[in-house]
């Protein structure tokens, strides 16, 4: 039994002031976790019982799926990481160190080079395998911005899990066994979840889908299709194309002068009035605008790189980020224009762009600019823009990119239907890795017939302790939070409203008796604290059922209390152990 009178619990009538999402608030109010610094958060014993209550379900539907936990060490070596090179791809993100003799060490961000490792070490045969192994742990990632509470921190707790198999078929086995047993996951959790299309990112891989919550504030942006299957995060969708168009009658390319015209909309307005054309206004879409980027790979080797994109839209960085990983881009300042004098800030356009061209700056388009596309673009000379330029007949980029923003009723690839967009939390991701790490490090087995081959893999993983803000993020009103039964710290908080010595005998009896039922209990046995106090703490923590034994005692009564409804009953005293025992059960 807890008892509030001796519990290490402080609540909180005021917001924590760096809160920004619910969920943070609310954890913090309740006493459930407490900041030690920007994204490092400690875990006090109420937040602590309902991680572990998730740690638990996660594990369970684990084992219940066949994989076998294994635990690895935060603290690792560099030469793994050297040899997939991910000790430089991780960039600033990784928390690197030295021992006092001088050597390189790593927090662990993830664990695919000491999978690879470990069963390199141990399996040798075709026999040996499948086999997915599986752990619980703390990660460290250095991140930029930690944000949102436990939501986004540089320490979290994951679920990182790898199948290895001998071939492709199995991968795709192993694969769905995970995905099932996420699904399960899930569900247990009480979270509501959509499985989405996603990038691999550093990882690495081909196939890769994300479950995410869905929440207003996710930090996620996602696509569904109110009429197919398709759903995507905003990084992985595929722009629908448009077919190629027949340029055979639009005019010969020509440069005109075009003061006042230095955003899209004036461009726009001023070519209706001087130069119209003949079939239908022109729009911000007929528009080429080229935007310039400085690439840096991990190595740090910079380059420039021109993106061409209906100004219409704008680029995405997320997506722009997703392509380019492990490399980072960041937009062309005026010092990047000094290295690059054959480019006009302003009026860029295809002619002073790409590898053939003597600036040498890499050229790629969005997929909109397809053969015979017609536009307006910059003439690379100050107030001059070039007309009726045509793709393939007057330029040619150096390739396609798919990084523009993606919008509301943008058409599904899928079905051509109006996407929608929504928002949501990353809880779980899953990948295809393939055989990555297994080549990289020589993980190969012999086959049946005695060749060596390499084992391909698979990577999943399940933010456990993210997966408790989410829960949060979904299930909490203005008073407070409210836990599906499963996860919360207890099963009913009791609660002894009143001055009265008989109020708390009864309630002490009441504790122990549903105690006995196997039933957990936090019981508010404060004394000197005001029934209101104790009412709004209760709604506050948000145990799925309240109990109070108050006022209502002398005439046989208590109250029960359903937190997610706030539904009401008053139940005689000799009912309410059997009553408690039937709402916990169901």
């Amino acid at each position: 039994m807890l008892r509030m009178s001796t519990l290490f619990l402080r609540t909180l009538r005021e917001d924590p002031a760096d809160a920004e999402l619910p969920s943070h608030r609310l954890l913090v109010r309740a006493g459930f976790i407490r900041r030690v610094a920007p994204g490092i958060f400690t875990w006090l014993p109420l937040g602590y019982q309902v991680y572990r209550n998730v740690e638990g379900i996660v594990r369970d539907e684990m084992n219940a799926a066949g994989f076998q936990e294994v635990h690895f060490p935060a603290l690792l070596p560099r030469e793994p990481y050297e040899l997939t090179n991910r000790w430089t791809e991780y960039g600033e993100g990784l928390f690197r160190l030295q021992d006092r003799k001088g050597a390189d060490y790593l927090l662990g961000p993830t664990h695919e080079e000491m999978f690879t490792l470990l069963v390199k070490g141990e399996f040798s045969s075709y026999k040996d395998l499948p086999v997915s192994l599986y752990q619980i742990q703390a990660k460290y990632r250095d991140e930029a911005r930690p944000r949102a509470g436990i939501l986004r921190g540089r320490e979290f707790v994951m679920k990182d899990s790898y199948s290895f198999d001998i071939d492709d078929a199995g991968l795709q086995i192993s694969y769905d066994q995970h995905r099932d047993a996420y699904v399960s996951t899930f569900n247990r959790l009480g979270l509501e979840f959509v499985i989405v299309s996603a990038m691999s990112g550093a990882m690495g891989g081909s196939a890769s889908e994300e479950f995410l919550a869905p929440t207003p504030v996710g930090e996620d942006s996602f696509v569904r299709c109110p009429s197919c299957a398709y759903a995507a995060n905003v990084e992985a969708v595929q722009t629908v194309a448009p077919p190629n168009v027949d340029a055979a009658n639009v005019a010969p390319a020509h440069i005109e002068q075009t003061p006042s015209s230095g955003t899209i909309q004036a461009l726009v307005s001023f070519s209706n009035r001087d130069f119209a054309r003949e079939d239908r206004p022109w729009s911000a879409a007929d528009t080429l605008k080229n935007v310039l980027f400085m690439v840096s790979d991990p190595a740090g080797v910079t380059s420039a790189l021109a993106i061409g994109v209906p100004g219409d839209r704008e680029i995405d960085m997320k997506r722009l980020e997703a392509v380019l990983q492990p490399s980072q881009a960041k937009a062309f300042e005026d010092a990047d224009f000094e290295r690059y004098p054959d480019l006009v800030k302003g009026y860029i356009g295809p002619s002073a762009l790409g590898e053939a061209h003597s600036s040498g700056v890499r050229y790629l388009v969005d997929p909109r600019v397809v053969q015979g596309s017609r536009w307006i673009t910059g003439a690379n000379e100050s107030a001059r823009h070039f007309y009726d330029y045509v793709a393939g007949r007057d330029f040619t980029a150096d390739g396609f990119i798919d990084v523009a923003d993606v919008r509301e009723g943008d058409a599904c690839p899928k079905c051509g239907t109006g996407l929608q967009i929504e928002r949501g939390i990353e809880i779980g991701h899953i990948f295809q890795l393939g055989r990555k790490y297994a080549e990289a490090m020589g993980l190969k087995v012999l086959d049946e017939h005695g060749e060596l081959v390499t084992v391909t893999m698979g990577s999943y993983g399940i933010g456990v302790s993210r997966a408790v803000g989410a829960i949060a993020e979904q299930s909490h009103d203005d008073k407070g939070l409210i836990w599906p039964r499963e996860l919360a710290p207890a099963d009913v908080h009791l609660v002894a409203a009143g001055k009265d010595d008989a109020i708390y005998l009864e309630a002490e009896r009441i504790a122990e008796q549903l105690e006995l039922q196997g039933i957990r209990v936090l019981y508010d046995d404060r004394t000197g604290v005001s029934p209101g106090v104790k009412f709004n703490d209760s709604e506050l923590i948000g145990v799925p059922t309240i109990v109070i034994v108050g006022k209502k005692l002398g005439e046989g009564l208590v109250e029960i209390k359903d937190r997610r409804s706030g539904e009401r009953e008053d139940v005689s005293v000799g009912e309410l152990i059997e009553r408690i025992t039937l709402i916990c059960a169901s």
